[in-house]
């Protein structure tokens, strides 16, 4: 008697495939293994790992006959790799690797190829550009400055400059070349003051009086961050509403204001983008970037600001979302971080 289960034959105890070969992998073995191929952050090594040394032929012909998503049968006498999932493993392989390179190299080098990334990606990330640029403190740019010229033969003003135009560029290049003051002293009649300028610009409703007006770029281009800070403290008790929120529409002057006044925000929701349902390569790279990047820094200020806005702890959705060697390696950097 024979029992079929998908494209398996049980016979006198003996798994077959519909060619009557023997196999030795079970059902949940070879689901697993697909598991293992299509993840969204890294790939499931331990599992490939376990189960595919054990496939014999029959084995994995059976695995291609029930991938249809991962291996193709377009009237092939072949089960064919389909070429933009074999794309999609590569990078996927990579991840861990690219993700321990990132660790373990000079924050300077680091920064000064995310600096180049930034701009020649396709859209231009200048995003990325403003986290670099108003994340790190005066002394940490300052030294990716100094690397990118040793790297590029070029400054990152001049390599800015080149490629943007009008009031990105202004702003862009303004912020990079800015060496901001790191200390606690603050004028309260110029913050006041700078508040109300702020306040009178954004409220006109006219996108181009904002962007062309010099009293805003000055303020948030040489301001310290916790003069900035303060700002965004008077502002919020002025108006009854967060300066970011009312720059709704220009979204280069709200990350400039969140990676300015409150990183753990603007991190927190870049991680959940990366960790979304249909992220972007670009997005999904940005989970290695901030964790590695934010590991010795504030992420415990991150992971808590995470947890608050959506409702998760930052390690369980990672684990949720990644595979194998990377995710270990993420989970890792973030409980070493929430412990400092």
């Amino acid at each position: 008697m024979v029992e079929r289960k998908n494209t398996i034959f049980v016979r006198m105890g003996k798994k077959l495939n519909k060619e009557g070969e023997k196999i030795t992998t079970s059902p949940e073995e070879c689901e697993a293994l697909r598991k293992a191929f299509s993840g969204q952050h890294g790939v499931e090594e331990k599992s490939m790992l376990e189960i595919l040394v054990k496939c014999n032929l029959a084995d994995l012909t059976t695995f291609r006959k029930n991938s249809p998503y991962i291996f193709l049968d377009d009237g092939y006498c072949f089960e064919k790799w389909d070429p933009f999932h074999m794309k999609y493993l590569e990078i996927e392989f990579l991840r861990f690797q690219r993700a321990v390179i990132q660790r373990t190299m000079h924050p300077w080098e680091r920064d000064a190829l995310l600096v180049r990334k930034s701009l020649e990606e396709n859209p231009p990330l200048y995003n990325l550009l403003i986290e670099l640029a108003c994340t790190r403190t005066s002394d940490e740019f300052l030294g990716a400055r100094k690397a990118f010229q040793c790297l590029y033969s070029e400054s990152v003003e001049e390599f800015v400059a080149v490629r943007v135009e009008g009031f990105k560029r202004r702003l862009l290049v303004a912020l990079v070349s800015t060496y901001r003051y790191e200390g606690k002293r603050i004028d309260e009649a110029a913050i006041k003051l700078e508040c109300h300028k702020l306040g009178r610009a954004i409220k006109t409703d006219q996108k181009n009086e904002i962007e062309n007006d010099d009293e805003v770029l000055r303020i948030l281009t040489t301001r310290s961050k916790h003069h900035l800070q303060t700002i965004h403290k008077c502002y919020k008790e002025a108006y009854d509403s967060n300066l970011e929120e009312d720059l709704d529409g220009i979204q280069i002057l709200r990350d400039t204001i969140n990676c300015l006044c409150a990183p753990p925000i603007y991190f927190s929701k870049i991680l959940d983008i990366a960790m979304s349902v249909c992220p972007t390569e670009q997005e999904m790279e940005a989970l290695t970037r901030v964790i590695v990047t934010r590991t010795d820094v504030d992420m415990k200020d991150i992971a808590k600001e995470f947890n608050r806005k959506y409702g998760a702890p930052l390690i369980e959705r990672i684990k949720a979302a990644a595979l194998g060697n990377y995710r270990d390696f993420l989970v890792a950097l973030v409980k070493r971080g929430m412990a400092n």
